[in-house]
């Protein structure tokens, strides 16, 4: 039997779906909401609330939820399909006889997918874009997709550990830094002429730890409130950002780990729903109990400290510890929620939203840009932090209820459509068949 070509192959259709993975990607594709949202409409504020004094009432309770149970978990739990999708697609690939095709699939759906992360930034205006990043990274998994499980739970830990690693040696440097500066600003007080490097320490550690003053906080949000053209070049710099140095820095060893552990959860049929029960209890246990400790500690270190700088980064040591665990407590209970078939109309909702998630995700982008930039409502910096789950969960909402009565008329989200498009290089059915009565 010869392999079938590229232009032969199609995409994977409704009957050969895994529910379990669409279901637990819907609800990860509505919980990375809860922590971009913050980015998308807040100045300055993401991981410090005391930027624009959110220290009490609600807005310090929506603030301590997120950093216990949301910060950086529902991103890992995309991740991690992510990764599981990687085994899907080529699995299938090969079982349809896609030979060495399937490398041309793969890295055609890769390359679409970082072109969809640019269109993201630099024309719907989200700085905080996850979908170059699974392209940059995707590049890097194909010719792992062979490895035994134990590798790629070895790959991952390795990654993980780099980037703590890293996140303690800054630490370590800051407060180097904060100790030379305070010396010299001791020095500077009683009379001493400071040498170059004395200078330089107060000035570097005044950059880091100097928070944006009331003006400079106005100032972005004016930039903000301006017109299309004006409000992309005041997002211009943090988008290069995120897109060079921020992916080096932390995207490595924050998304590819977590794509490897993917990979390996897909083999292992953990997403699949198909462990046993005591399974799930028990990494829902475990995930909790260790990540709660540990994001507890950091968020009683930064409070107890009135979020100063260095005690910040003191708790970024055990960022990716927590992370980590809180993402598996995730795993568990939601793999829970679904084996149990609880709220059936919701978990239908959910799948749909997950069969839709890159349309899904893109329209977070559009509709928030909307709302909250000049050329929309304005709202930018307007709504106090706990306001801004109003317009989460009008758009959860929304979603919940679009989703399924697209997909009633269509077979893929209109942005799924387009990628499988050009991935397979040739145009796809998009309406749903209807059967004639004769």
């Amino acid at each position: 039997m010869e392999p079938l070509t590229t232009n032969e192959l199609k995409p994977t259709l409704k009957h050969a779906r895994i529910n379990a993975l669409d279901v637990i990607r819907g609800i990860a594709l509505l919980g990375i909401l809860l922590m971009n949202i913050n980015g998308m409409g807040l100045p300055y504020s993401y991981e410090d609330p005391s930027v624009l004094g959110h220290t009490e009432g609600l807005n310090y309770a929506v603030w301590l939820v997120n950093e216990l149970f949301f910060e950086g978990t529902m991103r890992g739990l995309f991740t991690i399909l992510f990764g599981a999708g990687v085994i899907l697609l080529t699995t299938r690939l090969i079982d349809k006889g896609a030979g060495i095709s399937t490398a041309d699939v793969y890295y055609r759906r890769i390359v679409w997918l970082l072109l969809f992360g640019l269109v993201n930034t630099w024309v719907f205006l989200w700085d905080g874009d996850i979908l170059y990043a699974y392209g940059l990274f995707g590049f890097f998994l194909f010719p792992f997709r062979n490895l035994a499980v134990k590798n790629l739970l070895i790959i991952a830990a390795v990654l993980i550990c780099i980037g703590t690693a890293w996140d303690i040696s800054d630490y370590h440097k800051n407060k180097t830094l904060k100790t030379e500066a305070e010396e010299a600003l001791a020095l500077k007080e009683s009379g001493a002429e400071l040498d170059k490097k004395a200078e330089g320490a107060i000035a570097q550690w005044e950059k880091i730890s100097t928070k944006k003053t009331p003006d400079e906080i106005q100032e972005h949000i004016t930039g903000m409130q301006g017109n299309y053209f004006e409000v992309r070049q005041e997002k211009a710099n943090e988008i290069q950002w995120m897109q060079t140095w921020f992916q080096y820095r932390y995207g490595a060893w924050d998304i590819l780990s977590f794509m490897f552990l993917g990979m390996a959860f897909y083999k292992r049929r953990i997403l699949h729903g198909e462990k046993s029960t005591n399974f799930y209890i028990f990494l829902a246990i475990i995930g909790y109990a260790v990540g709660l400790s540990v994001n507890y500690y950091e968020v009683n270190l930064i409070t107890s400290n009135d979020f100063d700088t260095i005690h910040i980064y003191q708790a970024k040591q055990t960022y990716n510890v927590g992370r980590l665990f809180i993402t598996l407590g995730h795993v568990g209970f939601f793999m829970l929620f679904i084996k149990s078939g609880a709220i059936g109309f919701l978990q239908r909702g959910l799948a749909a939203v997950g069969r839709m998630a890159l349309s899904n995700y893109l329209m977070h982008s559009i509709i928030t840009s909307i709302v909250f930039l000049g050329f929309g409502f304005g709202l930018y910096g307007q709504l106090e932090r706990y306001e801004l789950y109003y317009v989460v969960f009008s758009i959860w909402i929304f979603q919940l209820i679009v989703s399924p009565i697209w997909l009633k008329y269509f077979l893929f989200g209109p942005f799924e459509w387009l990628w499988r498009s050009l991935t397979y290089g040739k145009k796809q059915p998009f309406k749903v068949k209807k059967l004639s009565i004769t």
